[in-house]
């Protein structure tokens, strides 16, 4: 089973940055696409990025494009996601999960075609 375990969370305040990582245990990630999710409180969990096994293609969802980032070093076994001008709507827990489904194209944003997540990060950003 995948196990994938996130790291990076933290407090910042608007406008803040931070860096999240995602990294396989006992599993090699570069044969598999990674997205990130987030859940905030009392809201359905949404796809935020994801990107392919080679890193050459990602996707975003509108809420945070132009803010985030996703890049992988295949090498260290980890997936990041870079978030910029962060604002307090972007509060929620952050998980990370490697797909399961075939897919074609560019890697998608449903939870269907990802699999387990791990145990996820928290990001809260207040002033």
């Amino acid at each position: 089973q995948l196990q994938l375990v996130e790291s990076g969370g933290g407090l910042v305040q608007p406008g803040g940055s931070l860096r999240l990582s995602c990294v396989g245990s006992r599993v090699t990630l570069d044969t598999y696409a990674i997205a990130w999710f987030r859940q905030a409180p009392g809201k359905e969990r949404e796809g935020v990025s994801c990107i392919s096994s080679s890193g050459r293609s990602t996707n975003y969802a509108d809420s945070v494009k132009g803010r985030f980032t996703i890049s992988r070093d295949n090498a260290k076994n980890t997936v990041y996601l870079q978030m910029n001008s962060l604002k307090p709507e972007d509060t929620a827990i952050y998980y990370c999960a490697a797909h399961v489904t075939r897919f074609f194209g560019r890697c998608p944003l449903g939870q269907s075609y990802y699999g387990t997540l791990g145990q996820g990060t928290q990001v809260t950003v207040s002033s």
